[in-house]
């Protein structure tokens, strides 16, 4: 069974400018632009997690994310394996539950998220 740092590492390797939102890349930040596909990938391998989306301020701004929800009884754990795109002392906003369902989902997202999914297995596989 994957571990969250195990697939942490993974999705660290997995990350570049075809699996970013709108292939945006800012040097230095792997994570910006990543966070949709990572909180599906995750949700994958942790299916128990549900994906989260709503607004963060960053103190520059307010910029839409994405992440991992685990919800117990009335206990919300946060997940965000990408949340190190943003600086520090951002906060997080109000936010909402997706569908578990993708067919919603454009066909450049599907395949961000196809690809990202394949290159994150594979690196499990090799111990990445």
């Amino acid at each position: 069974m994957t571990t969250l740092p195990e697939l942490q590492s993974a999705l660290e390797a997995s990350w570049d400018e075809r699996t970013a939102y709108l292939a945006a890349v800012r040097p230095g930040n792997p994570a910006y632009g990543q966070c949709y596909p990572t909180a599906r990938v995750v949700q994958h391998f942790f299916p128990d997690l549900e994906v989260a989306g709503g607004e963060v301020d960053t103190g520059e701004g307010v910029e839409y994310h994405f992440w991992n929800l685990r919800l117990t009884g009335d206990t919300v754990e946060h997940i965000d394996l990408s949340w190190q795109q943003f600086p520090p002392g951002s906060k997080r906003l109000p936010h909402r539950l997706l569908p578990r369902d993708t067919r919603d989902d454009g066909p450049g997202t599907r395949a961000r998220c196809a690809l990202l999914l394949a290159r994150v297995t594979a690196a499990l596989m090799k111990g990445v």
